[in-house]
């Protein structure tokens, strides 16, 4: 959807029309912003920006506190139609979904007629309009989405992936964040053409199974099928070792392996989580958890391994007893596009503490 939030309130307030709408909170205050109407975003207002920052940078801006059930009720209008297609719709957050098109219920051949379909009979149920991106695979379809916002409609078919990819930034991957770009840049990758051009060894060593990840991205290929089901509710891993292990600085590198594991599967799905749970099975195969809850969701390395390495330090038998695994694992997951995630973000604005529960 375009501008999602601050097209709801328009639609609904048609006094707001064609001015800079602010979704977020009281400039004065610690709040960020939600969303911002095309209006606004022509002043660099952007979601995430401190609302003080939007309103130096859009001074005429006019800021609305979030209506989460307005947007959840026009969301839920949206689903409807994009299901009337087919089952196999990935919702990625209210206004937003992968769908799987190849079989659908309305025995359309061609995607694009599907996509301009669904455009028109969004806009007809919910005055509000929607982008879409076309292609073979489910990356290069989010690209094309963004490509020509707002209603705007893209096809990427495989005869234009390079021309469409190779000029683009790297932080338009799927995955990107801001530290994940700072390393690319470090190795002087810029650009999907640096990025392909990279050694991927060298990649997988500086980032992980996010390395070969990205650079198969690179070259567009993305073999992720669209899950209607994918399990929202928790992720994990965990590793038996050969022999039992008693050294304290041994198991918190592990543990510290362990963490940025489970991140890399977080930011590869956009999740975020709240609770992070350490798992730990001694020599005689008694078997602990225990968990850290955090006020707002997270999907960094760091923080991961900081709250369970003092967990582990101070909740557990390490030193003492032999450990023959080690797990950790991920729950109340939400999409870092998600309107609670805004909501967090919200919040977090609000208040500077950022304090785990549970130690």
């Amino acid at each position: 959807m375009d501008a999602f939030y601050a097209s709801v309130e328009q639609r609904d307030r048609p006094e707001l029309r064609g001015k800079p709408v602010i979704v977020g909170g009281d400039p004065e205050s610690r709040a960020v912003v939600c969303a911002a109407s095309y209006e606004a975003r022509k002043f660099g207002v952007r979601s995430a920006i401190s609302c003080a920052e939007a309103k130096r940078r859009c001074p005429q801006g006019i800021f609305i506190p979030p209506r989460f059930s307005a947007y959840s009720e026009a969301s839920d209008r949206i689903m409807e139609v994009l299901m009337s297609v087919t089952d196999l719709v990935e919702p990625l957050s209210l206004d937003e979904a992968y769908l799987d098109v190849t079989q659908n219920k309305r025995n359309e051949p061609s995607a694009t007629r599907i996509a301009q379909a669904l455009k028109k009979e969004i806009k007809e149920k919910t005055g509000l309009t929607a982008s879409a991106g076309v292609s073979y695979n489910k990356f290069l379809a989010k690209i094309a989405s963004d490509l020509k916002k707002p209603d705007g409609l893209v096809v990427i078919r495989p005869e234009d992936t390079e021309k469409v990819l190779l000029p683009l930034k790297v932080e338009k991957l799927w995955g990107v964040g801001k530290k994940t770009a700072e390393r690319l840049h470090q190795n002087r990758i810029f650009t999907v053409s640096d990025l392909r051009n990279a050694d991927p060894k060298q990649l997988e060593k500086t980032l992980g199974s996010m390395g070969s990840f990205l650079w198969d991205l690179a070259h567009g290929r993305d073999d992720r099928a669209v899950e209607s089901e994918w399990d929202s509710k928790s992720c994990g891993t965990e590793t038996t070792f050969e022999k039992d292990l008693i050294s304290i600085v041994e198991l918190s590198d592990i543990l510290e392996r362990l963490a940025k594991e489970i991140a890399e599967t977080l930011a590869e799905n956009r999740w975020l989580a709240l609770t992070f749970t350490l798992k730990v099975k001694y020599f005689d195969f008694k078997q602990i958890t225990r968990s850290v809850t955090f006020s707002l969701p997270t999907d960094s390395p760091e923080e991961i391994y900081l709250h369970l390495n003092q967990l582990l330090l101070t909740k557990t038998d390490v030193g003492r007893t032999p450990i023959r695994l080690l797990g950790v694992s991920a729950s109340g997951l939400i999409r870092e596009t998600d309107p609670l995630q805004l909501y967090f973000s919200f919040m977090k604005g609000a208040s500077s503490v950022r304090k785990p529960k549970g130690l």
